[in-house]
């Protein structure tokens, strides 16, 4: 099959933003070049980025799928069953359908779309679109090692990319696509405290940036222990330990912690409306 390295086209129905944080990942890292993308979507408003950037657009989903055999499904979930009964009948057993909508499950999509179709299910993150994104998968009934290879290839330019049991998908959404944004809020209010001591927010907002990625990455790097490397920091009688009592007083864990699971109850939820 001529999808082993890269494939030549590939295709995306669905022009929104996770769409565009995930073509811009491969891209960036030299996975595909635009000229071999195809995007698809009812409206020109979305599809503009994309035709800028020098891929093709169209308004056919299914010439997508004609002219692609690696196809992206990147619709809204409520959105996806009507376009799998559109796309159905031209779908062979020589495409890969990768779905990245929130909360369809593999069962779903194999049961609107031909009988041994080559389908995955992957759900990246926000920061695919600077290459830091995290993407977990899992294979339909009919994909193989080869299919997995594929995606994988084409994902690792958006960051880390892991294959899991499905069930872990909706725990990915909780912990690290909805986790963003959490991230963020947890930034936001770092920056804020500086500037409440007297920092200009510009400044304050670089630094507590730079802090949360220089943590990050001595997680990945040194294979720690969070709470390790947290004990690291705070000498007896500090700054730190001081600082910790006062979110552990707000009760910062168990916050996140609540965070997670409600947006993987959610998650779960959708999947079966």
């Amino acid at each position: 099959m001529e999808c082993l390295g890269r494939p030549p086209r590939v295709g995306f129905i669905g022009a929104g933003k996770m769409a565009c944080a995930i073509l811009e990942g491969m891209v960036l890292s030299d996975q595909i070049q635009a000229i071999n993308v195809l995007v698809s979507a009812p409206s020109d408003r979305n599809l503009r980025k994309f035709k800028g950037c020098g891929c093709s657009v169209t308004h056919s989903n299914v010439a997508v799928v004609e002219d692609c055999k690696v196809v992206f499904l990147a619709t809204k979930p409520h959105v996806l069953p009507g376009v799998l009964k559109e796309i159905s009948s031209a779908v062979t057993k020589e495409h890969i359908i990768i779905s990245v909508a929130a909360s369809i499950t593999l069962q779903t999509l194999e049961k609107f779309l031909p009988p041994g179709t080559k389908v995955l299910r992957a759900m990246p993150n926000l920061p695919c679109v600077v290459q830091t994104g995290a993407v977990v998968f899992a294979r339909g009934s009919y994909a193989g090692n080869q299919e997995a290879a594929v995606l994988k290839t084409l994902m690792s330019g958006c960051g880390l990319c892991e294959e899991t049991p499905e069930s872990y998908i909706d725990i990915h959404t909780g912990l690290s696509g909805s986790g963003v944004a959490y991230v963020y809020m947890f930034a936001e209010a770092l920056g804020e405290g500086a500037v409440k001591m007297g920092m200009p927010v510009g400044l304050a907002n670089k630094i507590a940036a730079q802090t949360l990625l220089g943590a990050a990455k001595m997680i990945l790097e040194t294979g720690e222990h969070p709470a390790k490397l947290r004990n690291d920091v705070c000498t007896p009688g500090g700054t730190t330990i001081y600082a910790c009592h006062e979110l552990e007083k707000g009760g910062l864990r168990s916050t996140v912690m609540n965070a997670v699971e409600a947006a993987t109850k959610r998650a779960q939820e959708m999947g079966k409306s």
